[in-house]
């Protein structure tokens, strides 16, 4: 902004953005608490303007907060406090606020951004990105979009340099491969704006290119006392655990992606050949997978004992009525944690225990069996190597405490 803002003004256009944008009563009321308590703390040390140290001072005085909130998770009970305060930062540098990395449903296009992004939107459908894929591309490019409308900016025409610059400073929080993933997204869309004549320049010459490579984490794994006895908790006695239980066994067995159980149809179990037939939703490659001794039979006591009647084309239903597939957004992370909750199973500090992890467990299982890599790719449903090759990081020692015996993965019996 040209004129620096005293904090008494600064709080107040904040205030008055914030009733704006329809914040909740309750909400504002926080607000305005808290800013009551920054203002006389400025007061108090003749403070006219406010900056990130000042803002720094004051939770680390208020609050005994001492964390770079820029580069370290915020403590657990500060959030709101660090929140207001960064807040207050962004109007200064941006003269808006910047919207958290919350999901809302039914976004309103602005209008001056709605020809372009519906385009965009449609060639990402020819282009058969998946419908995850599409949403999580479009839900990081609405936050710029609400950034560009924050900022007045009318047309798609009008980004400039300094306007994408400034955006960029407000994903600096982020984790590193959140940034990337947003500068991609970025760098994509004023791509297309330019190759379809949105745009008279390239501006995704101007958005800015990561100088630290990121290192994928290495994924994490459970071991084999483990996930025998959560899958022998299993209560195999009541409709629900039989459909658990078979979803269980596709992905730790098999590697089944989430997304693919929650869309694999009945026509897809080939009971002659003992095969399961589908078409990845992510890489929309067609994979068969063969139907284990123990899959197969969970499968027909699933089907036969526990599916709810319905007319629906797919496999595993909701118990609950009305009985129709799993809903798109469900990742079914309740299902690994209710039953590692149930068999007493203790998760270990910054590990990720999803049904994702049961994936990473058949591959170092298979890696540590000498299983090639291309070989591994192709069962987890990789389009390369190159993202099978980071479970190379997982070590000897690592390995040995993987799971599950895949029952050579390849074999029926």
């Amino acid at each position: 902004m040209e004129t620096k803002l005293t904090i008494e003004e600064l709080v107040s256009k904040v205030l008055s953005e914030l009733e704006r944008l329809n914040y909740a009563y309750n909400t504002l009321c926080g607000f305005r608490a808290f800013y009551k308590r920054v203002v006389a703390y400025a007061n108090a040390k003749g403070e006219l303007h406010f900056s990130e140290e000042f803002g720094r001072e004051f939770l680390k005085e208020k609050y005994n907060c001492t964390v770079n909130y820029y580069k370290e998770a915020m403590p657990k009970g500060l959030k709101n406090p660090i929140r207001r305060i960064r807040i207050l930062g962004d109007y200064q540098l941006h003269g808006v606020i910047i919207r958290r990395m919350v999901k809302k449903p039914g976004y309103v296009k602005p209008p001056q951004f709605e020809k372009e992004l519906i385009a965009y939107e449609v060639e990402c459908e020819n282009n058969e990105y998946s419908k995850r894929g599409l949403r999580t591309r479009m839900q990081r490019l609405f936050f710029f979009i609400d950034y560009l409308n924050n900022r007045k900016v009318q047309s798609s025409n009008s980004i400039t340099a300094a306007i994408i610059s400034d955006y960029v400073i407000t994903i600096y929080p982020h984790h590193e491969k959140s940034i990337s993933s947003i500068l991609t997204t970025l760098r994509v869309y004023l791509r297309f704006l330019y190759l379809n004549e949105y745009t008279a320049e390239d501006m995704s010459l101007k958005v800015p290119k990561q100088t630290k490579y990121y290192y994928p984490s290495v994924p994490s794994v459970w071991n084999k006392e483990d996930v025998k006895r959560m899958l022998e908790g299993i209560d195999r006695g009541n409709p629900t655990g039989k459909r658990d239980y078979a979803i269980l066994l596709l992905v730790s067995k098999l590697g089944i992606r989430v997304g693919d159980i929650k869309s694999l149809r009945l026509s897809e179990l080939k009971w002659q050949s003992k095969t399961i037939e589908i078409k990845q939703s992510k890489t929309k490659n067609t994979v068969t997978y063969p139907i284990l001794h123990d899959i197969g039979w969970a499968l027909i006591d699933y089907l036969k004992n526990a599916r709810p009647s319905s007319n629906s084309p797919f496999v595993f239903l909701r118990m609950n009525a009305p009985y129709e597939e799993f809903g798109k957004d469900a990742n079914l992370h309740n299902i690994i944690t209710k039953y590692t909750r149930l068999s007493d199973i203790t998760i270990p500090k910054g590990k990720r225990q999803g049904l994702h992890s049961l994936r990473h467990t058949l591959a170092s299982t298979l890696l540590e069996q000498g299983t090639p890599l291309p070989v591994i790719s192709e069962i987890l449903g990789h389009l390369t190597s190159k993202s099978t090759s980071i479970y190379l990081q997982t070590g000897i020692e690592g390995l040995r405490k993987c799971a599950i015996d895949p029952e050579g993965v390849f074999e029926n019996e």
